[in-house]
């Protein structure tokens, strides 16, 4: 994969950068660390500057959610509660739930979304649930954006000051995330195990 990323990149420049972290965030086995540390690469080799390496790497991690928070916010909360109340054992929610994590939104989701964006295995899936849940699209791009500039620039400085050992990174980057998808997935199993039918009340 890191083949004909570098290639888009050097091809591209910061036009390479944005459109591949779109697709990150819409096709998420394209990692983010991998093409921001490459540009952080290039930037250390004088192919590109640091700020707007950052500007276009944020720009298109907040597309790419937006197409996640777009997505949610056409379901809706009245668009999802069939599917939840018919395969609500299979996802391990209950209609509760769903409106207990509305209510988090509301209170908090400024913080969830910025929080999530430093999280591997969620930053990108939060985006779904605040459009579910209407989160304001002005607040949300905000966050997104905050979270994603922050995250971009420790990324890129890692490139920059690591250079050609960038890949050393996923000696422990990439452990540490199959040990969070690892934990999803036996958090999954236990609920399915442990999932007890309860009657959801018709709206």
């Amino acid at each position: 994969m890191s083949d004909w990323v570098v290639r888009l990149i050097d091809a591209g420049g910061y036009w390479g950068i944005a459109f591949l972290m779109v697709l990150e965030n819409v096709f998420p086995p394209i990692p983010s660390e991998l093409i921001m540390g490459i540009g952080g690469i290039r930037v250390g080799q004088g192919h590109m500057d640091m700020v707007p390496l950052l500007i276009a790497g944020t720009i298109g991690t907040t597309i790419g959610n937006g197409f996640w928070y777009v997505l949610g916010r056409r379901l809706g909360m009245a668009g999802i509660r069939p599917f939840i109340l018919r395969y609500g054992r299979l996802l391990t929610l209950r209609w509760r739930n769903v409106e207990w994590l509305d209510r988090c939104f509301e209170r908090h989701g400024e913080k969830i979304v910025f929080i999530f964006r430093f999280m591997p295995a969620f930053r990108t899936i939060v985006s779904l649930p605040a459009g579910l849940f209407a989160m304001s699209p002005l607040r949300f791009t905000l966050w997104t954006a905050a979270g994603a500039l922050i995250w971009n620039a420790i990324l890129a400085g890692c490139g920059y000051y690591l250079g050609a050992r960038f890949s050393e990174i996923d000696a422990w980057l990439g452990p540490i995330t199959n040990i969070c998808v690892a934990l999803i997935v036996i958090g999954y199993v236990w609920r399915l195990a442990t999932w007890k039918n309860e009657p959801e009340k018709e709206a």
